[in-house]
């Protein structure tokens, strides 16, 4: 049986960059943090968001644009609001 095609999407593609160029540019502020205790606190509560962009990212390249990376992506969104909302760099 023939292998099903990707469904691929520009915008979806774009979102994606861009988070994982938020989440890179967030980690390098939290690894800048001079007091130990305060930097693992902020990794900790990150962990999450860069979890979910990973999964993300890796779940588009295999799959493509499915139900489970869209509930990615907003789950990232959350996740992202939530740890701007909670945690100031």
């Amino acid at each position: 049986m023939a292998k099903k095609r990707r469904k691929l999407s520009k915008p979806m593609e774009a979102e994606i960059s861009a988070a994982q160029k938020k989440v890179e540019l967030i980690s390098a502020k939290i690894r800048d943090i001079r007091e130990e205790d305060i930097q693992n606190e902020y990794a900790e509560a990150f962990s999450r968001v860069h979890a979910a962009v990973t999964h993300l990212a890796k779940l588009y390249t295999l799959e493509g644009v499915t139900e489970e990376s869209e509930g990615t992506l907003a789950l990232y969104q959350g996740l992202m609001q939530s740890f701007e909302e909670e945690y100031e760099l």
